[in-house]
């Protein structure tokens, strides 16, 4: 099977870049959750991972390495582990093949290493000009959180787009930590609306 692996980082993201690519595949698979959860714990990863296993695939298209992921440990250790099962992977942006006519490309593990870490690289500097950017609203007077005097109801709560797709996964019979990564929020909100949600009767089909 050839198989086309997309992710995006959010839910509020549309993936709809991917749509640019016409190119035909067995199956398309697509997850939305942050690249810093390992590869093989991802909803959409995981049916991959078993396919791979059953040794139903060949190839896996992605459009860029940090599809897989963003940390270094992980994008090298999930490419190595399809390389071992004779996968050939396809980095579309670069037009890079790890396997091609199934044959080990020699500068693959370079290449793949060195942009593994400048993705890595790339995070940790988000994370810190975040970090900064919130030190500087403090500093100028800002308050993080909720204004005092604010209250947010209950039904406004679960009718966010996040407290909505918590729900979605609750009702498909997800684990508390499992839709707290594939929603891409904390297991405190999970619990919040799962609370909410059975004093609300809003877990019944």
């Amino acid at each position: 099977m050839k198989i086309k692996y997309n992710r995006v980082s959010t839910l509020s993201q549309t993936g709809d870049r991917f749509t640019a690519d016409k190119e035909s595949y067995d199956l398309v698979l697509f997850d939305k959750i942050s690249g810093t959860i390992p590869f093989k714990e991802r909803p959409q990863a995981k049916e991959l991972v078993k396919l791979i296993e059953d040794g139903k695939v060949s190839e896996v298209h992605i459009e860029e390495l940090s599809r897989i992921g963003r940390n270094v440990g992980d994008c090298i250790s999930c490419c190595e582990w399809m390389d071992s099962k004779g996968i050939n992977i396809v980095v579309k942006n670069l037009g890079l093949q790890s396997r091609p006519n199934n044959q080990r490309n020699p500068v693959w593990k370079m290449i793949t290493a060195v942009l593994s870490s400048m993705y890595s690289m790339e995070l940790e500097n988000i994370k810190e000009r975040t970090s900064v950017g919130r030190q500087v609203y403090l500093q100028k007077g800002g308050v993080l959180g909720k204004p005092k005097g604010s209250c947010e109801t209950e039904s406004g709560f679960l009718k966010k787009e996040a407290s909505v797709n918590v729900l979605k996964s609750l009702k498909k019979g997800l684990t508390v930590r499992e839709v707290a990564k594939v929603v891409n929020v904390s297991t405190r909100t999970v619990m919040k609306v799962k609370k909410l949600a059975t004093k609300h009767n809003l877990l019944k089909e």
